[in-house]
């Protein structure tokens, strides 16, 4: 089984920088994506940056320029976020798609990290 477990939240100042991680633990092929998605308090979930295991990246334009999506071992990944806004606050959940033959479409999530914006 597949789990996805995302680290690094917390409280950061407006113009501050925080690094979310997610660690996938488990038998997992070698071709996946990595989606970062935020809910806001009161607002439906939102995609803000996916990765992929060839290094292919998205980002939306709230945040595109200000948050960098990489990997840091095999099996975590990073989400980088420069220039916080007040409007990047919310819960940081990574969910990721498998990609690879037989078992391609499965996707899996973590609990979610809380991103706090305040001065």
């Amino acid at each position: 089984q597949v789990q996805l477990v995302e680290s690094g939240g917390g409280l950061v100042q407006p113009g501050g920088s925080l690094r979310l991680s997610c660690a996938v633990h488990g038998n997992i092929a070698n071709l996946y994506v990595i989606y970062w998605h935020r809910q806001a308090p009161g607002k439906e979930r939102e995609l803000v940056a996916t990765i992929s295991t060839g290094a292919t990246t998205w980002y939306d334009d709230s945040v595109k320029g200000r948050f960098t999506a990489s990997r840091s071992t095999t099996n975590s990944w990073n989400l980088q976020m420069n220039g916080v806004k007040q409007e990047d606050a919310g819960v940081y959940y990574c969910n990721l798609e498998d990609r690879s033959i037989g078992t391609y479409g499965r996707n899996y999530w973590g609990r979610g990290t809380q991103v706090t914006v305040s001065s």
